[in-house]
């Protein structure tokens, strides 16, 4: 039950003793992207070879002339063209299309929390079991402080037997537990054995409050990283690169229903400060660059046919972007298929060829050298497929 009040509280693996929280510099790094609200796939990874795509966005299609060449059938948004534009001429970005998962609700929390979760589709939901703690389980992380989310609250995906920390990034400066509440806190336990525990938390806790807060501040004069996702992906790195191995962020204003835009606009916008947050997490990650991948995941894709009010709605398939300094990238991986009217899901959306939890297995055998039994424990009856992205 004690336990169980220290995560409520946002505490988690913050308890632990700040001497103990370092990360080994030779241990792989792991950031999920999340980009809550579905982006749409087909206006980032863009199908150039298919005329259909043009049929289908008369007003929102992204021009060949447009697209960043990728390969004979892709193109990517050219509001990307001075971030991960560089990463792919470099062989560190790797796309999936036609990625995500079989839930097909359409519903942005259904499904979000379906991909949190990591568990068969037929199966009981667990929501205190997401599967990035269980691979933090299966990786012995609870020897010290490994695992962390970027979010206001822990996370449904970081969620579960191993007690994680969370560090908001936004409100940096106002912790969530003013002084008065965690001397309280700190009373409760007095006498018990997780006196030490908790009292190290709170001192972690205000450590990395400090030392954030003083880079924000620091960082207030340029306005534009001040507010974007470019000061947290420095910030982040930062902390992944020094002491922490499995991190979490999620990014939203993804639901674009209205005036998406093509190669610019709404969607480019977004995509462009994402972009170049990625590259100066990338940037700041120095040596550790080799030794990180990023995988962005959306919870689905949208609509292949623009809308009447020149955006996209509630789809399926999407595209995964998988990033890293040891990425085998410059490549379209995974399974595709021609993109045309017959060959849409319903009718309207991309299909998914390649599972979320298959394509991620593979991907934590090459980066932890996993078994099946353990894959299985992240995974439940998932399997593995190795599709060679590092």
């Amino acid at each position: 039950m004690k336990r169980r009040h220290l995560l409520e509280l946002g505490l988690g693996a913050a308890t632990l003793p700040a001497r103990l929280w370092a990360a080994s510099p030779d241990a792989p790094r792991l950031l999920v992207v999340f980009l809550r609200g579905a982006y749409d796939a087909a206006n980032f990874l863009v199908p150039v070879s298919s005329s259909f795509y043009y049929e289908a966005r008369p007003n929102i299609a992204i021009a060949r002339t447009a697209a960043l060449p990728l390969d004979a059938d892709w193109g990517l948004a050219p509001a990307v063209a001075d971030s991960l534009q560089p990463l792919w001429l470099k062989g560190q970005a790797a796309f999936v299309p036609f990625a995500g998962t079989h839930d097909t609700t359409r519903s942005h929390f259904e499904t979000q929390d379906h991909i949190e979760l990591g568990l068969a589709e037929d199966g009981t939901r667990d929501f205190r079991s997401g599967f990035m703690n269980r691979l933090a389980g299966v990786l012995g992380a609870g020897s010290r402080l490994e695992a962390m989310a970027f979010t206001d609250q822990v996370p449904l995906i970081l969620r579960g037997n191993l007690p994680v920390a969370n560090q908001a990034l936004r409100d940096l400066g106002k912790p969530a537990l003013n002084a008065g509440q965690a001397q309280a806190i700190a009373g409760m336990y007095a006498g018990t054995r997780l006196a030490g525990t908790v009292s190290g938390g709170f001192e972690v806790r205000d450590e990395i409050s400090r030392e954030m807060a003083g880079e924000m501040e620091a960082a207030s004069r340029n306005a534009i990283a001040a507010r974007g996702f470019a000061l947290e992906a420095r910030r982040v790195a930062r902390l992944m690169r020094e002491r922490v191995t499995l991190g979490f962020i999620d990014v939203g204003g993804w639901d674009t229903h209205v005036g998406e835009g093509g190669a610019t606009g709404q969607l480019a916008t977004k995509l462009g400060e994402l972009g170049r947050g990625l590259a100066l997490f990338a940037d700041e990650m120095g040596p550790q660059w080799s030794n990180t991948v990023v995988v962005v995941v959306s919870e689905f894709g949208r609509t292949f046919r623009e809308n009447g009010n020149r955006g996209t709605d509630h789809g399926h398939g999407s595209a995964y972007w998988v990033l890293g300094g040891g990425v085998k990238g410059g490549r379209i991986a995974g399974e595709q298929v021609e993109v045309k009217a017959a060959t849409l899901f319903q009718n309207r959306d991309y299909p998914v060829l390649n599972e979320y939890r298959v394509v991620l297995a593979g991907l934590f055998r090459r980066m932890y050298g996993l078994s099946d039994a353990q894959l299985a424990t992240v995974f439940p009856g998932a399997g593995a497929r190795d599709l060679g992205l590092v």
